[in-house]
């Protein structure tokens, strides 16, 4: 019974200060006002210095025996870009080689080739001589052979060549240097 009894006060407790219990209000107000006043301004006095260097291709023929280069310096102060393009010279020489092989021509083709100096010491040490004034074979080497100047002067012809070529790649270096100063 003393178990009953305490039950019965502990809900009547319960239910008392639950009855007296008042609720809680919270009141706030907030003013604000916010003013904000800027502005922002951008001055561009010029724009970034840039060279760019001139593209040159050959396209979509890609037939042609010629090479493009073109290269740019930027400083803070001079921007130089320059582009040229370069004729391969083998390049042509196979193209014709192979235009006179495909007309019949085979002996031409071959004369041809021969301009090189690498395929004319080539053909001779493969005992296939180069053609000489329309002859071929062996009469081609003895005419080779009993002109041998007309041969030292194709030779140093072709040195020539090689001497323009360095010059110019020389050139082009010094004027790359002079820029970079």
């Amino acid at each position: 019974m003393t178990k009953r009894l305490l039950i019965a006060m502990m809900f009547a407790m319960i239910g008392t200060s639950l009855s007296f219990a008042e609720p809680i209000v919270t009141e706030s107000t907030t003013n604000s006002t916010i003013t904000t006043n800027g502005s922002m301004e951008t001055t561009v006095k010029s724009p970034p210095p840039s060279a760019i260097s001139p593209q040159f291709s050959t396209g979509s023929n890609s037939d042609l025996c010629t090479v493009g280069v073109a290269g740019a310096v930027q400083t803070q102060i001079l921007g130089i870009s320059a582009g040229t393009t370069f004729t391969e010279e083998n390049c042509v020489r196979l193209k014709k080689a192979k235009t006179l092989y495909d007309m019949g021509m085979k002996v031409a083709a071959v004369s041809i080739m021969c301009q090189d100096k690498g395929v004319f010491d080539a053909m001779m040490m493969a005992g296939t001589p180069c053609p000489y004034e329309g002859q071929i074979g062996e009469a081609a080497k003895i005419g080779w052979e009993s002109h041998e100047e007309t041969l030292k002067e194709k030779q140093s012809a072709e040195e020539g060549l090689d001497v323009k070529e360095t010059s110019i790649s020389i050139g082009g270096v010094l004027m790359g240097l002079l820029f970079l100063l």
